[in-house]
C-alpha cells in the first residue's frame, strides 16, 4: 500500500518508480496506490475513482474499473482532465520580465551547488524546477528564503553558504507559505485563523438576545470561561490520553461536540446559533453572512481558494496539507497588498488532484497580478508552464548536481536540449 509515492519526484524519477511499482506487479503482487500522478493512474489496470467533489460532495465512488471506464464516466472530474475535456489552460501571454526588477543570489555553493549565480525576476511568477537532488531547496529555502526572512522579517536564521543577495531593497516582506497544519490542537480552525471568527462573535453579540442577557463578545468564545461548556473546556471533544498511542478524541456528552452551553445557545441570528454556524459549509456561510461585507469577503476569498466544502469550525489537525495552505493563501490575498511582498512555496501541488491545482493556480496568479513575486520549487508540469519565468536546475541529482541548466520562458526551457525537465515540458506545451 502506497499513498501518493510520487510526491516530490521529477518526471524522469517518476518513470522509474512506476517501472518499479509494474516488475513488483508483475511478480505477483497487489498494489494499492493512492495517487494524483496522471502517469501513474494511466498504467495502473484498475481505476476507483471517489468524488466527485470534496467534503461533502464527495464521498462516493464515482468509477471503479479500467482507465477506459474512468473517462467514460460522466461525473468523474479525474476523467475529465485525463480525457482533455477539462484542461489548465496555458496562460494566452506572459508578463513581461523588468531586468532591472529582480534578486540575484551570488555564489551560492551550500550542499551541492557549485558556486553558482541565479537571477530571480520580481513582480512574476517563478518556478524553480529540476530532478530530485538537483538543490532546488537548498538555493530557495537555505539561503534565498532563509537571507530574506532574516532582512526582511527579523528573523534569526543561518543561512546556507553563499556570497551575497542583491536587490533586497525592493522588498518589504516574505511570506513562507507551506502545507503545515493552521494549528495544532482542535481549537485552531478556518473562522478562527482567518479571523472571521471575532466578526461573527461582534455580530452575535450585537443580537437583541445577547444584549437583554448582557452578554459580550467573549460570551461566544470557546476559549475562555463564560459561555463555552465547562464539561470539554469548549474543545467538542474529550481527548483520552492512551500513553504509548495516539490520543483518541471522543465527542462531549454534555454539549454533543457544540462546544457552548445551553444559555449561549439561546442566542440566535438569523434563526442559527453560534455552533450552527460554526458547523456550516464555507459556501453556505457565504450566502448566510451575504449582508455582512466584512464577514462575506473573507468567506468568498475561502470559496475562491476551493474550500467551500470545508466547516467553518473544522477543527485544523482534520485539515489535509493542501487545505491548510489554501486557508493561509486565502488570508493572505485578504490582507492589502503593497506590492513587495514575495511568497515563496516549496511543491505547494502535493497531494492536490488537477482541479484543485487549477484553483492554486488562479490564486497565486492573483498575488502576482497585485505586483507581488511568487516563487514555487516545483515538478508539476501545469504549474511550470503556467509560470512566467523557469529557473532549471540540474543536470542530475546529488554531486551531478547544483548547476543552472537552463533559465527563461518555459518555451525556451523546451529548447535546451540539456534540460530534463524541457523533455517533459514540451509534451504538455503541445497539448
Amino acid at each position: 500500500m502506497l499513498d501518493e509515492p510520487s510526491i516530490g519526484l521529477h518526471q524522469r524519477d517518476n518513470r522509474k518508480l512506476i517501472e518499479t511499482l509494474t516488475r513488483l506487479r508483475d511478480l505477483g503482487n497487489t498494489l494499492i496506490v493512492v495517487e494524483h500522478d496522471e502517469d501513474t493512474i494511466r498504467t495502473a489496470d484498475w481505476i476507483v475513482d471517489i468524488g466527485p467533489g470534496a467534503g461533502e460532495h464527495g464521498g462516493e465512488v464515482v468509477s471503479s474499473g479500467s482507465y477506459e471506464q474512468l473517462i467514460a464516466a460522466k461525473n468523474s472530474i479525474t476523467g475529465a482532465y485525463l480525457s482533455g475535456k477539462l484542461v489548465i489552460a496555458i496562460p494566452k501571454k506572459r508578463r513581461p520580465i523588468d531586468e532591472k526588477k529582480s534578486l540575484t543570489v551570488k555564489a551560492a555553493k551550500e550542499n551541492n551547488l557549485q558556486n553558482i549565480d541565479v537571477t530571480f525576476p520580481l513582480a512574476a511568477f517563478v518556478a524553480v524546477t529540476g530532478v530530485s537532488g538537483s538543490g532546488k531547496s537548498t538555493l530557495v529555502n537555505d539561503i534565498l528564503y532563509s537571507v530574506l526572512a532574516n532582512k526582511l522579517n527579523g528573523a534569526r536564521i543561518v543561512p546556507g553558504r553563499h556570497r551575497t543577495v542583491t536587490g533586497l531593497d525592493q522588498l518589504d516582506k516574505v511570506v513562507h507559505v507551506d502545507q503545515s497544519p493552521i494549528g495544532r490542537t482542535p481549537r485552531s480552525n478556518p473562522a478562527t485563523y482567518t479571523g472571521v471568527f471575532d466578526k461573527v462573535r461582534a455580530l452575535f453579540a450585537e443580537t437583541s438576545e445577547a444584549k437583554v442577557r448582557g452578554y459580550q463578545q467573549g460570551r461566544f468564545s470557546f476559549n475562555v470561561k463564560g459561555g463555552r461548556c465547562e464539561n470539554c473546556s469548549g474543545d467538542g471533544t474529550i481527548t483520552i490520553e492512551m500513553n504509548f498511542l495516539p490520543d483518541v478524541y471522543v465527542p462531549c456528552e454534555v454539549c454533543h461536540g457544540a462546544r457552548y452551553n445551553r444559555e449561549t445557545l439561546e442566542v440566535h441570528y438569523k434563526g442559527k446559533t453560534i455552533a450552527q454556524v460554526l458547523d456550516m459549509p464555507i459556501e453556505e456561510a457565504n450566502n448566510f453572512f451575504e449582508s455582512v461585507p466584512a464577514i462575506a469577503r473573507f468567506l468568498k476569498t475561502l470559496c475562491d481558494v476551493g474550500l467551500g466544502y470545508v466547516r467553518l469550525g473544522q477543527s485544523a489537525p482534520t485539515l489535509s496539507g493542501g487545505e491548510a495552505q489554501r486557508v493561509k493563501l486565502a488570508t493572505e490575498l485578504q490582507r492589502r497588498s503593497t506590492g513587495r511582498t514575495i511568497y515563496v512555496l516549496d511543491e505547494p501541488t502535493t497531494g492536490l488532484h488537477f482541479e484543485d491545482v487549477r484553483k492554486l493556480l488562479l490564486v497565486l496568479n492573483r498575488l502576482v497580478d497585485t505586483g507581488n513575486t511568487v516563487i514555487v520549487i516545483e515538478h508539476n508540469l501545469d504549474v511550470i508552464k503556467s509560470a512566467d519565468w523557469v529557473i532549471d536546475l540540474g543536470p542530475e541529482g546529488g554531486s551531478g548536481g547544483g548547476l543552472v541548466v537552463a533559465e527563461g520562458r518555459p518555451e525556451d526551457i523546451v529548447k535546451n536540449s540539456k534540460s530534463y525537465t524541457g523533455k517533459f515540458l514540451a509534451q504538455v506545451l503541445k497539448k
